[in-house]
């Protein structure tokens, strides 16, 4: 309880997020515990691109009766078109961008999320090449369609404690039928995935859900965003959920010095032997 109120008086939160702990865990790509900080207090606002198509394609894969409420397709074909014959490239000319920053302006007030038509027809490949993807058991020889891997319910939220710490999450996917987590990843490259488990900490994520729901049945719904978007279904294994184990205590660690040393950030350096 000592934890979580002393966050609660340094932050304005009484609980912790994997999106918060990956700024604090020792080995992780993201670690600064200024941006922990600047997170927690809501400060750190990160927009792009890719985080807006990956956004467009979970809701699309896990929640499609939603789409309309949250996302709209910018159709730029007309000033693409007009553009053209002045700019080799007229999506990064500044005519192009006072133009979008225009149709922001306008969706704005009904809180929605501009997208581009050529993201929209892509994540829809990608969740027809989804759902026709099956996987199959080696031992078995048993076939598994992917999709089985999203089943359940979607966007089931966490408010639990692990030890005397309080975490909060929202997973992608929890199967109380069959047991399971799932978490679903786009990617520039599947084969890369094992290394981006280590490097953006998802296996704190994983260590995480498994703890307050009582199962060691974590899997990562993975697809490329590149055609022919090849898909992959990889369980976390132990070693994975026992590294997670370790980041989340250093994370927890390194929080604990942060809030005892009176919340200061700006002196916080890294230190190790390579």
């Amino acid at each position: 309880m000592d934890f979580a109120t002393k966050l609660l008086e340094a932050t304005g939160k009484g609980y912790v997020s994997y999106s918060a702990l990956k700024y604090a865990a020792d080995g992780s790509k993201s670690q600064d515990m200024k941006l922990f900080e600047m997170y927690m207090l809501g400060l750190l606002k990160k927009e792009s691109d890719a985080l807006t198509f990956g956004s467009l394609y979970d809701c699309m894969l896990l929640e499609p009766e939603k789409l309309q409420t949250r996302f709209i397709v910018l159709d730029d074909s007309d000033v693409i078109l007009e553009l053209g014959s002045t700019y080799k490239n007229p999506r990064s000319s500044n005519p192009y961008k006072e133009w979008k920053k225009e149709q922001e302006e306008k969706v704005r007030q009904h809180n929605l999320t501009i997208v581009s038509k050529d993201d929209w027809v892509t994540a829809e490949r990608m969740i027809e090449r989804l759902n026709n993807s099956e996987v199959i058991n080696h031992e078995t020889g048993e076939l598994t369609p992917v999709k089985h891997y999203l089943t359940g319910t979607t966007q089931h939220e966490i408010n639990a404690w692990i030890g005397d710490v309080p975490v909060r999450g929202f997973l992608d996917c929890y199967s109380k039928e069959h047991g399971f987590i799932a978490d679903s990843k786009s990617t520039r490259s599947i084969h890369g995935f094992r290394y981006d488990v280590g490097n953006f900490c998802y296996d704190i994520q994983a260590y995480i859900y498994t703890q307050v729901l009582g199962t060691n049945e974590f899997y990562w719904v993975v697809q490329e965003k590149s055609s022919p978007y090849l898909c992959g279904v990889y369980r976390a294994s132990d070693r994975s959920l026992a590294s997670g184990e370790e980041k989340f205590w250093t994370a927890i660690a390194n929080i604990n010095k942060w809030l005892n040393n009176g919340a200061r950030t700006e002196t916080f350096a890294l230190y190790g032997e390579i």
